[in-house]
């Protein structure tokens, strides 16, 4: 995809509305997350378990929740794009010793070469991606045919029932409040970003938190090369 291409994609409205609701939440977010990390802390290990060594890239670093699970001699970028968030995320990589490459920088438009990293991660992220598709486009572009691109994400509930609609007209509020969308399919997303979806798991109940493991265009003759 072009550069172009990319720019007439990104909605830099509503980015800069995003990078404001971080910036603002920035001080006080773990204390707000305090009671809800009891619940993802398993996700989060069982992303990571995942996630091979190797160049890594992580989106949405936020205040480095993730930091104590990268695997071991992994070379690690990781991004965000709130300077308040990732003030937090250095503070917390020097308490724990680790060496991560930190970057201000928006999934949607990633400073980086093609085929650039052996894999990707986020988690609880693409809710808050303006454009959700354009920027797993550009994970597709920077992770390596062979790599794996591995999300833990909170999503609309597609069951019959209430709750799905309900969700729909919550989500405004939430967004305004939160900063994150409660009603993404992002599975959808994923495959309509052009990446292979190889297998998706529920975390949590009635479908609430998916563990999505994807893999690049071209990952199926990049592994029998």
């Amino acid at each position: 995809m072009s550069e172009n291409t990319v720019d007439r994609l990104i909605d830099a409205r509503e980015t800069r509305k995003t990078r404001a609701r971080y910036n603002r939440l920035a001080p006080f977010y773990d204390l707000m997350e305090r009671g809800a990390e009891k619940g993802f802390a398993p996700g989060r290990h069982r992303l990571w378990s995942l996630v091979p060594a190797g160049r890594l890239l992580e989106i949405g670093v936020g205040t480095g929740r993730n930091f104590p699970y990268h695997p071991a001699g992994a070379d690690v970028t990781g991004i965000d794009l709130s300077n308040r968030m990732l003030d937090k995320a250095r503070h917390k990589a020097e308490d724990l010793h680790r060496s991560i490459d930190l970057r201000e920088m928006d999934v949607q438009k990633l400073a980086f070469p093609d085929a650039n990293f052996d894999a990707a991660a986020a988690t609880f992220v693409f809710c808050s991606v303006p454009d959700s598709v354009c920027g797993l486009r550009e994970l597709a572009r920077v992770v390596k045919p062979g790599g794996w691109i591995i999300l833990l994400e909170h999503v609309r509930i597609d069951r019959p029932g209430i709750l799905g609609r309900l969700m729909d007209v919550l989500d405004p509020l939430v967004v305004r409040m939160m900063g994150a969308h409660i009603n993404r399919r992002t599975v959808d997303h994923v495959r309509r970003a052009g990446l292979t979806v190889e297998r998706v798991e529920d975390l949590a109940p009635v479908g609430l938190v998916k563990l999505i493991v994807a893999r690049p265009p071209g990952a199926v003759e990049a592994a029998g090369a």
